[in-house]
């Protein structure tokens, strides 16, 4: 059976406030109202700085039994680095804490910039630096910097599997050898609506797919109609049946590998008018994967659906 996570990207904003999150809420309890409101939440602050393990065992004990989360990597490796001299940057990232997520750690997200083109070689080696599972990720955690050593941030055992994905804005990525390359590691291509601003693409890499929605017209600020979410809603079915849209758009025609079903996970980055959370509320609700949104005792929002 596959697992549809549908959720937001972030949770801390401003303007949601009195609004998605209801009045006399408290901000330190906005985590524990969201993640009772969607099954899911991509953790975007680990992209603009280093967290703490403390966060992370924060994250993980204030959230539901059954939540997922994803963590974006960090820009530092993406956006400065740009993918040259990594490693020490990559063992920081794990030795930051997201293993403490425990078994409610889901993909790792990587995003480019839109001015970085494909470097196959480039490419291609920071893939196979990318751990693949926690006995893989505690490795790499050793070779941090020595600020980080003996943080306890790789606490959790085990060896379970590591997901990642990626998100490009370049064109110079729409190339077979960039496909084949993601299949071959087993890294998801990312989704990305981007009401036209950057490549959307639908190529499955993996054995799930990654969604990221950042506005249906205008990026990050507009909604998303009952039509556009009953359009996702249907590719959302068929990629979690193992198939592809039958007007998918890709890069290589050849299709991916067959498989019975595929994860996905899907996150709306819409957040500047506060449609993020209702749209993924509603798209939940579409898929009939909404549950009553649990608060605070004496606390009773009003969520629109």
């Amino acid at each position: 059976m596959s697992e549809i996570r549908i959720g937001i990207s972030g949770w801390r904003y401003g303007p949601w406030r009195k609004d998605f999150y209801p009045k006399g809420l408290r901000q330190d309890s906005e985590l524990a109202f969201a993640s009772r409101a969607v099954n899911s939440i991509e953790i975007n602050g680990s992209f603009y700085s280093l967290q703490t393990p403390e966060r992370y065992r924060h994250w993980h004990d204030d959230t539901p039994d059954d939540f997922v989360f994803s963590v974006k990597g960090p820009r530092y490796i993406t956006h400065v680095r740009r993918l040259k001299d990594i490693e020490e940057p990559l063992a920081n990232f794990f030795a930051s804490g997201p293993l403490l997520l425990g078994n409610k750690l889901g993909p790792i997200l990587w995003q480019f910039p839109p001015n970085m083109k494909f470097d196959e070689a480039r490419f291609s080696r920071f893939l196979e630096l990318l751990p693949r599972d926690r006995q893989a990720a505690r490795a790499c955690a050793r070779q941090c910097a020595e600020r980080l050593e003996g943080n306890g941030s790789t606490g959790i055992r085990g060896n379970a599997r590591l997901r990642h994905a990626v998100e490009i804005r370049n064109e110079s990525f729409l190339c077979e050898a960039f496909v084949q390359l993601l299949r071959k590691h087993g890294v998801a291509l990312v989704v990305a609506d981007s009401a036209g601003k950057w490549p959307c693409v639908e190529d499955v890499t993996a054995d799930f797919v990654y969604m990221r929605l950042h506005g249906d017209v205008e990026l990050y600020s507009s909604g998303y109609t009952a039509r556009a979410l009953r359009h996702w809603k249907q590719r959302i079915l068929r990629w979690s049946q193992g198939e592809q849209p039958d007007d998918a758009q890709l890069i290589v025609e050849k299709p991916p590998r067959r498989r019975a079903s595929r994860d996905v996970y899907c996150y709306f980055d819409n957040d500047q008018k506060v449609h993020a959370p209702f749209d993924a509320r509603r798209l939940l609700q579409k898929l009939a994967l909404d549950g009553e949104l649990v608060t605070e005792p004496g606390v009773e929002p009003e969520v629109a659906l």
